[in-house]
């Protein structure tokens, strides 16, 4: 998206302006229009900044970003990735292991997540080619900053290995 044209356009109405008054006028308002070219250029900018923000509230999970390209922004979009299609019902899902085998069972619980979470903890999950069960039960520990590991149960005052 070019600027130049917007600065352009302020700087011949400024010329317009001063083409009605005397030389220094003229003069002055050529200076002024090179001066004030930096600060249309920033607020043009936070202007579409703020507005792709405000856009990328109401399209999530998808979003629009402002980048720069040498002098001049350009918008970019990112569409939320379509939803994989199901598995057939016919062929059974294997389970995915989110347990080492020497950990005690697990439990089940259920968990109500708004349509726009839930769309990006399965885009997540996709993307790291597991299942979502298996996302949530990473997220969880990584956020408790738990080792799925457990210790092992001591017993007694008994130690065994080898001492150097």
């Amino acid at each position: 998206m070019e600027l130049d044209r917007y600065a352009d356009r302020l700087r011949g109405q400024l010329a317009a302006v001063a083409d009605t008054g005397s030389e220094d006028q003229r003069a002055l308002a050529e200076r002024m229009s090179t001066a004030l070219e930096p600060a249309l250029r920033l607020a043009l900018l936070e202007l579409l900044t703020e507005a792709a923000g405000e856009i990328s509230r109401d399209l999530a999970p998808g979003s629009v970003d402002v980048r720069l390209r040498g002098r001049d922004p350009e918008l970019v979009v990112a569409r939320p990735m379509e939803a994989a299609p199901a598995a057939p019902a016919s062929t059974p899902a294997e389970p995915e292991p989110v347990v080492g085998d020497d950990e005690p069972a697990t439990f089940r619980t259920t968990l109500r997540l708004p349509d726009r979470l839930k769309t990006r903890v399965e885009q997540a999950a996709s993307a790291q080619g597991v299942s979502v069960n298996t996302w949530l039960v990473r997220a969880v520990a990584a956020a408790l900053g738990t080792d799925q590991r457990r210790p092992a149960p001591r017993t007694g005052d008994r130690f065994t290995g080898w001492v150097r």
